[in-house]
């Protein structure tokens, strides 16, 4: 078994304690809250990771204090509950992580641990009192059992920047316009946001166009308006016109995003119509982006290779390429990449991107992304491909967005082809499995 990682910090403290020093206690306490936690600490001879110690101060009735989310994964809780330093105020648990790593995490307080063998989630969810940083994932209002999510943001000293988020307070701003659009196809009506650029003239050349699903996470979770804002007015990219396309519900977005042929009907047939009839963008297919993440991913690969004439570009983030139409055993079949080798190569370009920790259960989601963007590489695609060392979960998805929008618009873009990744290229096949990923 390996070794439990030991905080230098923590380890001195608990000497001095010993020693009877019972300043150095209410010091470390100080330190700590002008700092904020988690604490990290380098490692001497080890320059690509560092020690990362999780704290909770006791308020004088902790029995158990479990870390959830981030390097402590979603299982397991009993392995990631913290250790009471001697009989203080002070609990901890330490991790050895890589330096640039990005990802949320909660602490569970005083929770059962019982019910975690049946797959339920803990009931006493609180973000890191110590921690300022914060990723709000706010109460949709058009959803009635919608409610507002805090965590806590792991954000170790390499990750990348995510300065694109970032309002400019003197920047010149786009508009968001809510609209409500039915389906005869697929007897539904959704929620649609449309977002027009600072500079937006019917008068213009027609914008580009972007199409997003899961509208509500693409303006609540990833700040798109703000992300597009930034990007134009610093030259990135073109003035473009984005449509955010909301879920009726969750049942409604697990049957329809993930390769659904009347979806598609409805995106071409009704959807595309309705944002020419209304707004001045393009019809040309090289200028017109379809993306989204996870489901929304998987569903902008398949819009892709069924609507080629509507759509030339394909925005992935952590798409769910391990996806079956008929599931038999917990193996990935990949369906959605079976059908690009069976077809013929279409007009599309890529951009794909995963997180390095995104393998949860027999879903090993950095597996089929490569799968996918090997096979569309040796069918001539042009490909941008991206891997990024954090989970599936938005916190990384709202920084690499403005990644694919510059690759696939044209301006900056990378050479055709190319890939990114940190090691050597790896091929893995279809039915590729790694251990723990239930998230679509």
């Amino acid at each position: 078994m390996p070794k439990t990682p030991i905080s230098p910090r923590i380890t001195a403290l608990q000497q001095l304690l010993l020693s009877g020093n019972t300043a150095a206690l209410p010091a470390f306490w100080q330190e700590i809250t002008q700092q904020g936690t988690p604490l990290i600490e380098a490692i001497e001879g080890d320059d690509k990771h560092v020690l990362v110690t999780f704290l909770w101060r006791d308020k004088g009735d902790t029995r158990n204090v479990v870390i959830w989310g981030g390097p402590a994964g979603l299982d397991d809780p009993e392995d990631h509950q913290m250790t009471h330093l001697l009989e203080t105020d002070l609990w901890y648990k330490t991790y050895r992580l890589q330096r640039d790593l990005r990802g949320v995490y909660t602490f569970s307080i005083n929770d059962s641990l019982a019910h975690w063998e049946s797959g339920g989630f803990g009931t006493r969810f609180i973000p890191d009192p110590l921690n300022p940083k914060q990723f709000v994932a706010h109460k949709d209002e058009g959803k009635p059992d919608s409610q507002e999510v805090v965590f806590s943001i792991l954000e170790l000293p390499d990750a990348p920047a995510q300065t694109w988020i970032v309002p400019h307070p003197d920047g010149a701003k786009g508009k968001l316009h809510a609209h409500r659009l039915r389906s005869q196809i697929l007897d539904n009506e959704r929620r649609i946001w449309v977002y027009t650029p600072a500079d937006y003239s019917e008068y213009s050349e027609p914008y580009g166009l972007l199409l997003l699903f899961d509208g509500w996470t693409y303006i609540d979770l990833i700040p798109t308006p703000t992300i597009l804002d930034n990007l134009v007015r610093e030259g990135k990219i073109p003035a473009l016109v984005a449509v955010f396309l909301d879920n009726p519900d969750d049942e409604t977005r697990n049957r329809e995003l993930p390769c659904h042929r009347p979806f598609v009907d409805f995106l071409t047939q009704e959807l595309i119509p309705w944002v020419h009839k209304h707004y001045h963008v393009t019809t040309d297919p090289a200028q017109t982006i379809v993306g989204g993440c996870s489901y929304g991913g998987l569903a902008a690969a398949f819009a892709g290779l069924r609507a080629s004439e509507t759509f030339g570009n394909v925005l992935a983030q952590s798409g769910s390429f391990w996806w079956d139409k008929d599931p038999e055993d917990d193996v990935q079949q990949e369906w959605i990449i079976q059908q690009f080798i069976a077809s013929p190569r279409f007009p599309l370009r890529f951009y794909l991107e995963v997180g390095l920790k995104e393998d949860w259960g027999w879903i090993y989601m950095v597996g089929c992304n490569r799968h996918l963007r090997d096979v569309l590489l040796l069918k001539g695609y042009e490909v941008h491909y991206a891997e990024f060392n954090g989970y599936h979960h938005n916190v990384s998805h709202r920084g690499s967005l403005a990644d694919g929008l510059v690759a696939l618009t044209g301006k900056n873009t990378h050479p055709a082809h190319q890939t990114q990744f940190p090691g050597p290229l790896q091929r893995i096949g279809k039915n590729a499995q790694s251990a723990a990923y239930k998230g679509k």
